[in-house]
């Protein structure tokens, strides 16, 4: 991976960080030295100094020889999350959601050709895909990315989908690019976006955009169901109307947010003390 910077500013030491990390997931939640290093493709002294670095940090822990993340690494994420007041805003709506239909809701936003969940209701489903805060899948094989890549200019969408994917899933077959790039003007037409089983048997779900306060679609909301349980035209006639008035409540809320005053108030200069004054000079003595 080394040299793989574009600019003269590129930190090939944080990069290799990052992707220690990065390396770690549900599949592979401890691991060696070895494997690491096997994993981001490193040199064994190289991925140690990282490993070691990032314990003293705070991110790993180690036992056994076995190296795993601590829950420090979450604060990476939610305070890009936090930031955006996306979670605080959209957790009772998608748990109101979630009420209603008795399936599972989710809110994604585009990373390159990839979808990034960054918030999330789920019910038990048996549903072969496990998904969390953090997950990754291309966008055009599901149904929020369907709906950010339609929001983007033509210039914005050969950019995106020129982009590798980093979710670890093949990329999906089953349409050209013409037909990709017609879908989208359908669903940019019409304002919702539908996947069926194109991410993995039996997955099914809808999904709308979720807009900040100048109307520019910067979230995907979806309802995603089993494709035995429940029909994509009941998917549509059924789940799709509510999850349109959801994802307008979210947005609404979210334009609020976004216009807040902001105030920065100044911190207080250190009191300064006062002068001791020196004692008075007593009677000279002879």
């Amino acid at each position: 991976m080394a040299g793989r910077g574009r600019g003269p500013d590129f930190v090939e030491a944080l990069a290799r960080g990052l992707d220690v990390l990065a390396c770690f997931s549900a599949e592979r939640p401890a691991m060696s030295l070895s494997e690491v290093a096997a994993q981001v493709g490193l040199a064994r002294p190289t991925a140690r100094r990282l490993l070691l670095t990032l314990e003293e940090l705070g991110f790993v822990r180690s036992a056994a020889g076995q190296f795993r993340l601590t829950p420090r690494v979450l604060s990476l994420g939610m305070a890009y999350v936090g930031a955006l007041g996306l979670w605080d805003i959209a957790r009772p709506h998608l748990a109101d959601l979630v009420a209603a239909t008795g399936e599972s809701s989710s809110m994604a936003q585009l990373d390159g050709s990839d979808i990034v969940y960054v918030a999330r209701v789920a019910v038990p489903k048996l549903i072969t895909l496990r998904v969390e805060i953090g997950t990754r899948f291309p966008a055009a094989q599901t149904s929020q990315g369907k709906v950010l890549l339609a929001a983007l200019s033509p210039d914005e969408l050969d950019e995106a989908l020129g982009t590798p994917s980093r979710s670890g899933l093949p990329p999906y077959i089953g349409r050209t690019a013409e037909q990709l790039a017609a879908e989208l003007t359908g669903i940019r037409a019409r304002g919702w976006a539908l996947a069926d089983e194109e991410l993995a048997p039996g997955v099914r779900s809808v999904a709308v955009p979720v807009r900040d306060g100048a109307g520019v679609v910067r979230a995907a909301m979806n309802v995603t169901v089993h494709a035995a349980e429940t029909s994509a035209e009941q998917l549509v006639s059924e789940h799709l109307p509510r999850l349109l008035r959801t994802a307008g409540e979210v947005s609404a809320e979210w334009a609020l947010w976004q216009s807040r005053p902001h105030l920065t108030v100044p911190r207080s200069p250190a009191p300064v003390a006062a002068p001791v004054a020196a004692p008075a000079a007593g009677p000279a003595t002879a």
